[in-house]
């Protein structure tokens, strides 16, 4: 069974994709990044930690439509576009999650969709 996931609460998608996409319990959520989904602009367009914290929300909005909660997480990927923004990023993003974190990983990128400055995208298990 496969079904797709959309969310007016997160931002919506800016090419020929889905916000996610479940595959009987598992939910594949694209890559989000720090849009405001009411106006489709930026939190900010220099501050990675603002663009964080929405990326997380973002990704809130997506849970909360699959019925699931931050801690369903098992699997997450960032793209930086700046690599010395690792620690600030790993402090915002530590605080959507209790004692146990997803797998991760987190690699440096030459540039994100609209410039953005952090993109995140989860594995989700129900």
């Amino acid at each position: 069974m496969r079904e797709t996931i959309f969310s007016e609460k997160a931002p919506q998608p800016i090419g020929p994709y889905s916000q996610a996409v479940r595959s009987g319990n598992t939910i594949y959520f694209s890559g989000q990044i720090g849009l405001d989904p009411h106006n489709g602009q930026f939190v900010s367009d220099t501050d990675v930690v603002a663009q964080t914290h929405q990326v997380m929300k973002n990704i809130g909005a997506l849970l909360e439509t699959c019925g699931a909660q931050y801690a369903n997480i098992v699997k997450t990927s960032i793209f930086l576009k700046d690599m010395n923004d690792f620690p600030k990023v790993n402090e915002a993003y530590a605080t959507y999650f209790d004692s146990v974190f997803p797998a991760r990983e987190t690699v440096e990128v030459s540039r994100l969709p609209k410039d953005a400055l952090v993109e995140i995208s989860v594995i989700v298990a129900l």
